[in-house]
């Protein structure tokens, strides 16, 4: 693993004065040029608290450095898309094997069929393969072309999973709705995780409309025994497309992804964020007679697929195929869980030392940990999700979730603990007060999906 964490910087000091004067200046241009001041709004400075939302200078394994010179512990790095840490050395010395070579081509490179065959490789139970930049087109692809197999327009989205594109099918089901019209909206319908009956329910009830299913086969919860079999079931006798969403679920459930993991085959799936260790590339997989459709080897209607300019660029193809390999050969997938049970054992032991352990509660697979912060009566609080989220900076830990890289290592999990168990004393002060105003330095994080700004 890459842990090579070489820069010497001191970790942030842990009071209540910490601030971030050069992150606030470099904040201000980028709200002055970019709108929302972030290029994803899921790394806006709205998710952290007022004052405090840390500009990158640089990272390396599990750390990264603030524009400021603090050095953080960080979770959830590229919101889960760099797995194996930053600068990992096999990764980039793919890249740059790539980088002196062309990066694109008025025809297919030889590396996009050695990809095409690593990832099927990998992933097993797809025939076939399609690359692009990012998880929004690779999903809408999916869509689009369950759509044109079945000849069907509605699509039932699983309404627990809270992001599957960018586009207008998804995002006008969400409160961020301004600007796509009702008539796209009112094509996609909904079905909650977990809960058989009620995707039975809307199959009947639309038994000729639905083109597809698409979830994410698990994230926070564990699928219920027979679940997901019984949505391969359901789309069997409705004829309808089953698809996997395994953006998250790709590699940290298995190499294979969770499909791989809980052994049922979805008729597309969709992998992304861990694939490229940050570097921009995601796939669309699945059975032959179905992909093939995006194809030129059928005499039927034509399908545009998946077609982009960068979508096999050569150096984030390089860097696919050494993450899958580094995953295999080393285990990858058993570490993250190992470190992520470690970590969670320690949070839980902390947060209960301190007398908050009903309050700061860790879901997920060990892979994938989130945490919910909850007032004094029980409830999920932004409010104190401030006031967690603030000491946890003012410690050298960034962690919007506590998401492992493979590139921890026992003193970093060692300092989050500590740096966690701070934390809590500050949240029992604000519990017992039963106001975490004091300790929040201002106004509250937001969450993403709101109406207004």
């Amino acid at each position: 693993m890459n842990t090579d964490n070489t820069d010497n910087t001191e970790y942030a000091e842990s009071t209540d004065e910490f601030v971030l004067p050069r992150s606030r200046l470099v904040n201000e241009r980028l709200h002055a040029l970019v709108p929302g001041g972030a290029h994803t709004y899921a790394k806006g400075d709205d998710q952290y608290p007022e004052g405090l939302a840390p500009v990158i200078s640089h990272g390396r394994g599990a750390h990264v450095w603030d524009v400021d010179g603090n050095r953080y512990v960080e979770y959830g790095s590229g919101l889960r898309s760099v797995s194996l840490g930053h600068a990992h050395p096999r990764v980039t010395e793919a890249v740059r094997r790539e980088l002196d070579r062309g990066g694109n081509f008025v025809r297919p490179s030889v590396l996009e069929v050695e990809a095409a065959e690593r990832f099927l490789a990998t992933v097993p139970t797809a025939e076939m393969v399609k690359f692009a930049k990012n998880g929004s087109d690779a999903t809408t692809a999916a869509v689009r072309l369950a759509r044109a197999a079945t000849g069907r327009p509605r699509v039932a989205v699983c309404a627990d999973h809270p992001f599957f594109s960018v586009d207008d099918w998804f995002i006008g089901t969400t409160p961020m709705s301004a600007g796509i019209p009702a008539s796209t909206t009112e094509l996609t319908v909904s079905f909650p995780y977990g809960d058989l009956a009620a995707a039975r329910e809307l199959l009947a009830r639309y038994p000729d409309d639905v083109a597809c299913l698409i979830l994410e086969p698990a994230t926070h919860t564990e699928p219920p025994s027979g679940y997901l079999e019984g949505l391969r079931e359901l789309a069997d006798r409705y004829g309808c497309v089953l698809v996997f969403d395994e953006m998250i679920t790709g590699f940290r459930w298995s190499e294979a992804g969770a499909q791989g993991l809980y052994g049922v085959v979805p008729d597309l799936s969709t992998f992304g964020k861990a694939l490229g260790n940050g570097f921009a590339v995601a796939a669309l997989a699945g059975r032959r007679e179905l992909m093939e459709l995006g194809g030129l080897r059928h005499s039927g209607e034509r399908v545009f697929l998946l077609s982009t300019t960068h979508g096999a660029e050569t150096h984030s193809l390089a860097a696919a195929t050494a993450v899958q390999a580094t995953y295999v050969e080393e285990g990858v997938t058993a570490r993250l869980h190992a470190l992520g049970e470690r970590l969670a054992a320690g949070v839980r032991e902390a947060a209960a030392a301190m007398g908050v352990g009903d309050h700061l509660v860790l879901r997920g697979r060990a892979s994938n940990l989130v945490f919910a912060t909850l007032d004094e009566n029980l409830r999920p609080s932004q409010r104190y999700r401030t006031l967690f989220l603030r000491r946890l900076l003012a410690g050298g830990v960034l962690a919007p979730s506590f998401v492992v890289s493979a590139a921890l290592d026992d003193a970093d999990i060692a300092r989050t603990v500590a740096v966690v168990a701070e934390a809590c004393a500050v949240y029992r002060k604000a519990l017992d007060a039963a106001d975490p105003t004091p300790w929040m330095g201002g106004r509250a994080v937001k969450p993403v999906f709101r109406r207004l700004a």
